[in-house]
């Protein structure tokens, strides 16, 4: 009687846990399928290697936009990315006790809950104004102000996972700890760090808020870093709140690049993840 107790138990749970996990796919595949079913239609050559048309005419596309986009996320990842590594090595490896790791930690923690458009005001007033005109560097500098605190989170996590002994064992070869450190800690850790460091990349890809502010948009090719330069999120933003119809389709094809270009980056980031655990 109590066996068939449990086992009715344990196929009540299955059946929670299985009913919840679909609960949690089907907004996931019901977004997707709705922009794919929206803008694949428009999602042509032209589209990926032309630049927009006039106001009201049809054609064109947003190739700008999509190269605007990886010049942000290159110039992003270019700062966040070892600023973020160089501050976890710093937390995990020098200082974890002290009243500067604790705020660091802290201050954080509360950078990744902050909205990021209170980031893109903040670059706006301190380095646009200043500059008087919007630019690529600034709208990269605030994806990469985004990125860094993900960036340490991860990377102070995946430096947690080495085990101590190794680096006892560099020490007890008579190896300097920035070495050990070098050649051992960071190739250990290194797919764990790479997956965080894509994960956010993934994540300020797709950011609007904050280019508004910096990077503002151009309807032409941008020929330096510091002009305005069109990214993916701010020219869906403006096609999508327009009043042609043209446009909204445009809108709907650049949600389908934008979200394939995070897609990708997910999938990479989750296919280092799992050789790692494997």
């Amino acid at each position: 009687m109590n066996y068939n107790l449990r086992k009715l138990r344990n196929y009540l749970m299955l059946g929670v846990f299985v009913l919840t996990t679909i609960v949690a796919l089907v907004p996931l595949f019901g977004v997707l399928g709705y922009v794919i079913k929206n803008g694949f239609g428009s999602l042509n050559l032209e589209f990926l290697t032309s630049l927009p048309k006039a106001m009201g005419m049809t054609g064109g596309g947003m190739a700008n936009a999509i190269v605007g986009t990886l010049i942000m996320v290159a110039i992003a990842s270019v700062i966040g990315v070892p600023v973020g590594i160089l501050a976890a090595i710093y937390l995990t490896e020098y200082d974890r006790t002290s009243w500067l790791s604790t705020g660091v930690r802290f201050t954080t923690d509360v950078l990744t809950g902050i909205p990021s458009i209170i980031i893109g005001i903040v670059i706006y007033t301190t380095l646009v104004l200043k500059m008087k005109h919007f630019s690529a560097i600034a709208g990269g500098l605030s994806l990469a102000i985004i990125m860094i605190p993900l960036i340490i989170r991860s990377t102070e996590e995946m430096l947690k996972l080495v085990p101590h002994t190794i680096r006892e064992a560099g020490y007890a070869l008579g190896i300097p700890k920035w070495r050990t450190i070098l050649r051992i800690v960071l190739p250990t850790a290194a797919k764990g760090i790479i997956t965080g460091a894509m994960l956010a990349v993934a994540r300020v890809s797709g950011e609007t808020a904050p280019l508004l502010f910096t990077a503002l948009g151009n309807q032409y090719w941008a020929h330096s870093l510091n002009e305005p330069i069109a990214a993916l999120p701010v020219q869906i933003y403006q096609y999508a709140t327009s009043p042609y119809k043209e446009w909204h389709q445009q809108a709907w094809a650049g949600s389908l690049v934008l979200i394939a270009m995070v897609l990708i980056l997910n999938l990479i980031a989750r296919l280092a993840f799992r050789s790692k655990n494997n």
